[in-house]
């Protein structure tokens, strides 16, 4: 298979690099940071395919996407990884351009590589495409505003793909994760603040990027006929709360 990851230098998108290539694909890693990507082509050798690209601008998605040739442009799998969280205001105290950061990248960035790979897979009538959604996009919680209505986008829309798809052998898949340590996500989230960061994961067994990469290598070799339509995964110490509630 050829394998397309955005994010792919950090994270679940570097542990689904690792998961890909040892199973025998071609991987297309695309990132912003061209010398974790260099790193990677030296660790992984000549099946992985090193493509600098920022998501979140459409004519370089489309140049990129064009300038494919041989076998690398029959894309199979589509990772749409790339994705963050900016922030943890309440909404009326949120900065806007981590708003807008948020939709360029989750949202646009996610439309754009899709919009550019879909066609060739219905085309060749073959492709999957996985969706990294969060748990975030279901369950509200304060200060979650924009990221959580994000990925809410990102489940929707990959239900929407799967009813268009209907007659053609192409799936879609969302994948949603709870709370995942050892990746960049919280102190992204908190803008480099590590401490705060390292507190999210406190006193608890975190998921692991490679549980993510698992699932997604394992929703991607299902039979043909078989479609997972959305996966929710959360650590054993992770659950849900009663509502909230201001008393006056």
């Amino acid at each position: 298979m050829v394998v397309f990851i955005t994010g792919a230098t950090a994270g679940f998108g570097r542990a689904m690099v690792k998961k890909y290539i040892n199973a025998g694909d071609t991987v297309i890693a695309t990132g912003r940071r061209k010398s974790v990507l260099d790193e990677l082509r030296l660790e992984h050798g000549e099946r992985l395919y090193p493509l600098e690209l920022d998501i979140q601008n459409k004519e370089l998605v489309e140049k990129q996407l064009s300038a494919l040739t041989g076998d690398l442009k029959n894309i199979d799998v589509l990772i749409n990884n790339a994705g963050l969280a900016l922030g943890m205001d309440s909404a009326q105290k949120a900065t806007l351009s981590d708003w807008e950061q948020m939709v360029d990248t989750n949202i646009k960035g996610l439309l754009y590589c899709t919009h550019a790979i879909l066609p060739g897979m219905v085309e060749r009538g073959r492709g999957h495409i996985i969706n990294l959604g969060s748990v975030a996009g279901e369950f509200p919680y304060p200060s979650g505003n924009v990221y959580g209505a994000t990925k809410a986008f990102v489940h929707q829309l990959s239900l929407n793909l799967r009813a268009d798809l209907l007659g053609t052998p192409v799936r879609v898949t969302c994948i949603e994760p709870g709370m995942c340590s050892g990746t960049e996500f919280s102190a992204v989230r908190y803008k480099g603040d590590q401490k705060k960061a390292d507190a999210v994961y406190a006193g608890m067994k975190a998921l692991s990027a490679e549980d993510i990469a698992e699932t997604v290598h394992w929703v991607t070799t299902r039979p043909p006929h078989v479609n997972i339509n959305v996966i929710s995964l959360m650590p054993t110490q992770q659950a849900f709360g009663s509502f909230a509630v201001n008393r006056t």
